[in-house]
């Protein structure tokens, strides 16, 4: 067993290079990548505008976490705003509730490794003489897996949605760009791939989340039942001689 000392307590550190230890590191890191990538993102969807006074005058509609698309308004394209023919226009759709589960799950799966990690780590005698600890670590882990798979649906469903609300099927939508004498085309939108990335790391914490529970299982009674012949050897008639 390799250990060091930190103020005080004894640290075993070899189980960093076991499976309960290392897939918890994991689910760590990937944790912080998922919440990363989906929390902080910002980008914007623009269109040219050519009306009465203005010629290919973009029109952009700034968007973010937690992408309420519904409160993004379009800058108007001129001064005049085409002559007072563009009204205030917003993008379409509010997707906050899926990405906020998806991050809150995120968070919640952060600051629980942390807290497992520490208990790993520093307290692993405590942690394997109480039966309830592994249960309960278990009965977390499994929940974990549950709610990554659940959130990361709703969350990759969600951005589908986002892609299409803020892509080229936004200018059809736009009155002002339907006033006679008006044109709108689709310029471009920031790109994506973070929040694709953001998707791909929840998969992989639902992986790591279920493919734990076995090496958390491991540590229960359920896998390891305790031995009760030696917990009570009183219990057991002495066999006889013959």
């Amino acid at each position: 067993m390799l250990t060091r000392k930190m103020y005080g307590l004894l640290v075993d550190v070899s189980l960093f290079m076991e499976p309960l230890g290392f897939v918890r590191v994991l689910e760590w890191i990937f944790s912080i990548f998922a919440f990363a990538t989906c929390g902080g993102y910002k980008g914007a969807t623009t269109i040219l505008v050519s009306c009465q006074g203005a010629i290919n005058k973009t029109a952009t509609a700034v968007f973010a976490y937690p992408f309420r698309l519904n409160t993004a308004l379009f800058s108007a394209p001129n001064p005049t705003r085409c002559n007072s023919t563009w009204t205030d226009t917003y993008l379409v759709g509010d997707f906050s509730s899926s990405a906020q589960f998806f991050v809150a799950v995120a968070v919640l799966a952060f600051l629980y490794c942390i807290a497992a990690l520490v208990l790993y780590v520093g307290y692993m005698h405590v942690y394997r003489s109480n039966s309830k600890i592994p249960l309960t670590d278990f009965v977390v882990t499994v929940i974990g897996a549950f709610l990554w798979l659940v959130s990361t649906s709703a969350w990759a469903k969600a951005l589908t949605d986002i892609k299409i609300s803020t892509g080229l099927s936004i200018v059809p939508e736009i009155a002002a760009c339907q006033v006679p004498g008006s044109t709108c085309l689709f310029a471009s939108v920031t790109s994506m791939g973070g929040l694709n990335v953001s998707v791909v790391f929840g998969l992989l914490n639902m992986m790591l989340w279920g493919g734990n529970a076995w090496f958390v299982y491991k540590e229960t009674t359920l896998h390891n039942p305790p031995n009760t012949a030696s917990q009570h050897p009183g219990i057991y008639p002495t066999p006889s001689g013959i």
